[in-house]
């Protein structure tokens, strides 16, 4: 059995980071010359990682299954990125920062991972403005903050709705710059199927080039995995209909141990599903919950009429609406963090108050911020006594300016005007806290091996605050792993070049070439889409915003029974040596089938409720999530063997030293 050292180093939390940079081993800049990195995946995480290495002076090999690393799903995050730099002088700091990531996350992330991201936060808002990202700014011209859930001050740095495509593209321009020295060679349309270790260690991976089906070997001194989530899962989410999980389910079918799969968030903010024919579904950002009030009717008979299309919203008088969360929560109101408000939308809809067709929707309000912006607006341009009109043309033209295009998604989406009408939203399937285990250095199991971003589960707990998700991408990328790599490498400055020519190699490409063979000869059925709906019904049904030991174990059997079947009729049209997006979607899908299990055997070893773990079992009596941290204070880091349902279970036990284990309120 692998024993899980985490490698914190010792000494008081505010001078870990610290005291290990001024420890760690290091590669002179001669050496880096002479060792490769591959790095797969190219959104924030892996692009960010990428050009910080190849300035180092690494070689890095970049890999990213679409046409260009713009493309990455880091583009589509809309509201934010935090960091405590107290630009709004309202009490912010590293270790507020730093609580309420932990608190964020139910108590089940490691206390120095969080402390080390809440500390270069800062670092990260300094080297994206001077890459040149158009960070909003206030009327003096100072960077602008709002606010996000599970906080009680304004740290989101933002650029209107489209944080993540100006952040993406300057990791781009970074990485670009390092493509012209030559330190980077890109792989687009290459797509990683495997990873090769030899003794022991990270030393190469196998990729598909996406284009014309060739099976291609590479290799380097370490190996990095930034490919995101496995929110897709669930077949609708509000990822890219992309992104997967196979790296990562690869790697850890080599060794690299899963941790807390179950501990996957469902945003309170997206648009509405519409129908079954749907593919994927909208996030509207968090953001808005600043300004947008949430609510439904007060009364059944209102809610019913609406459902049925007799009743607008607007005839709704404000006594005759539930605004709930500014109920039930006052202290936070509808800034809770994204698993309470989540669930507390379930709960008024499963009540019969949801307000569209489906009865699976709730009101996001903006007329109270349209009318208190646009009288602000009206005294600031000294307009006396304005009409009712123009309050709302000032109002409207201030909401615009802060997330126009957000509403303007909806209002394409949806054929509704936000303005005039509030917005619908319901939760869905968004980020996953879960993912690879990495210790301190962000090294998995194998060495050699890391994982940063998303894909690992290092700084989240069982709940991400939102905002969050930029913050650790581009921490681990920029100012961790380029310090923590090093460390690992130093020792390999008299390695030299790691052949693709051996009998490890050719196992692996062997097993990768047998499965994509097996695909396209098989003489099935049905098509991939067909089993991975019905995955994804199944996970939503029943390992989704709420789950219970009877729908856990039907859920891990149903599954093993769509995968069993899975390989028996599954047919996927075309063949090896082209362009054949069906064979690759084979592939992602074999992998979900698996983490699926897992996930639900996860969930169902995890008897307590936390974060965006929700077990009906164990409950407040006031309807909150009953943590047992006596029993449950642990990472549960997941050993492959064969089989999901043979995983076996390493413990990564949670200290407190610094943050009181406590019971999260939001009261």
């Amino acid at each position: 059995m692998t024993t899980l050292n985490s490698r914190v180093p010792e000494g008081p939390i505010k001078d870990k980071w610290t005291t290990y940079k001024d420890k760690i081993n290091l590669v002179n800049p001669a050496n880096k010359r002479n060792i490769d990195i591959i790095v797969v995946g190219t959104g924030l995480a892996g692009g960010s990682a990428a050009a910080t290495l190849a300035e180092l002076g690494y070689n890095v090999k970049a890999f990213a299954y679409q046409d260009s690393p713009r493309r990455a799903h880091s583009i589509a995050a809309q509201g934010g990125i935090n960091a405590s730099k107290n630009y709004m002088g309202d009490g912010d700091s590293n270790y507020r920062l730093f609580y309420d990531t932990v608190k964020g996350g139910d108590y089940r992330s490691r206390e120095a991972n969080v402390h080390r991201l809440a500390e270069v936060s800062g670092n990260i808002i300094d080297q994206c403005v001077a890459q040149g990202v158009p960070f909003a700014r206030d009327y003096g011209g100072l960077l602008d903050n709002r606010s996000f859930g599970g906080v009680l001050v304004s740290r989101t740095f933002y650029a209107k709705g489209q944080t993540g495509q100006q952040l993406l593209l300057g990791a781009y321009s970074a990485m670009n710059r390092q493509i012209a020295r030559g330190k980077i060679e890109m792989f687009n349309r290459h797509e990683m199927l495997d990873v090769v270790k030899i003794d022991g260690k990270a030393r190469g991976i196998i990729a598909r080039n996406l284009v014309t089906g060739e099976l291609e070997r590479h290799s380097a001194h370490a190996v990095v995995i930034a490919t995101g989530g496995y929110g897709n899962v669930y077949f609708l989410s509000t990822n890219a209909m992309g992104s997967n999980v196979t790296a990562s389910w690869k790697i850890h079918k080599r060794g690299a141990f899963f941790a807390n799969p179950c501990f996957t968030q469902i945003h309170p903010t997206c648009i509405p599903r519409s129908g079954d024919y749907q593919s994927k579904l909208t996030l509207m950002s968090e953001s808005l919950r600043n300004d947008g009030r949430i609510w439904v009717p007060a009364k059944l008979e209102d809610a019913k009429a609406i459902q049925e299309g007799k009743l607008k919203p607007t005839a709704i008088p404000e006594e005759d609406r539930d605004y709930y969360l500014e109920r039930r929560y006052p202290a936070f109101g509808n800034l809770v963090p994204r698993d309470v408000a989540s669930r507390a939308a379930k709960e008024r809809c499963d009540a019969g108050y949801g307000v569209n067709a489906t009865g699976e929707a709730v009101y996001l309000d903006f007329a109270a911020a349209i009318h208190r912006y646009g009288s602000e607006q009206a005294k600031i341009h000294g307009i006396k006594n304005p009409s009712e009109e123009k309050i709302i043309e000032l109002g409207e033209g201030i909401i615009e300016a802060k997330y126009g295009n957000l509403f303007q998604m909806y209002e394409k989406i949806v054929d509704e005007n936000p303005y005039k009408t509030p917005m619908m939203i319901y939760p869905a399937t968004h980020y996953t806290m879960g993912g690879v285990w990495v210790d301190y250095n962000l090294m998995t199991t194998v060495p050699g091996l890391y994982c940063i971003g998303e894909a690992n589960f290092s700084d989240h707990g069982a709940n991400r605050l939102g905002a969050s998700a930029l913050m650790q991408g581009l921490a681990d990328g920029y100012f961790v792993l380029p310090y923590t790599i090093g460390d690992y490498l130093a020792d390999d400055i008299r390695t030299g070049k790691i052949s693709t020519d051996s009998p490890e190699f050719d196992e692996v490409e062997k097993s990768v070439k047998d499965q994509l063979e097996f695909f396209v000869n098989n003489e099935g059925t049905h098509s991939v889409d067909y089993y991975h709906k019905k995955l994804g019904l199944i996970m939503w049904n029943k390992v989704g915003m709420s789950r219970n030991e009877k729908g856990l174990k039907e859920a891990i059997k149903e599954i093993q029974e769509i995968r069993e079947d899975f390989w028996k009729n599954v047919k996927v049209p075309g063949s090896l040596n082209e362009l054949n997006p069906e064979l690759e979607k084979a592939g992602r899908v074999a992998d979900f089938l698996e983490l699926g299990e897992l996930f639900a055997k996860d969930a169902l070893d995890r008897e307590e409720s936390c974060g965006g773990h929700f077990r009906e079992e164990h409950v407040t009596e006031d309807g909150e999530a009953k943590r047992d941290d006596k029993n449950y204070a642990y990472v549960a880091a997941w050993e492959y063997t064969g089989k999901p349902s043979e995983a076996i279970l390493h413990k990564e036990q949670l200290e407190f030293k610094d943050i009181e284990l406590k019971t999260r309120s939001y009261k």
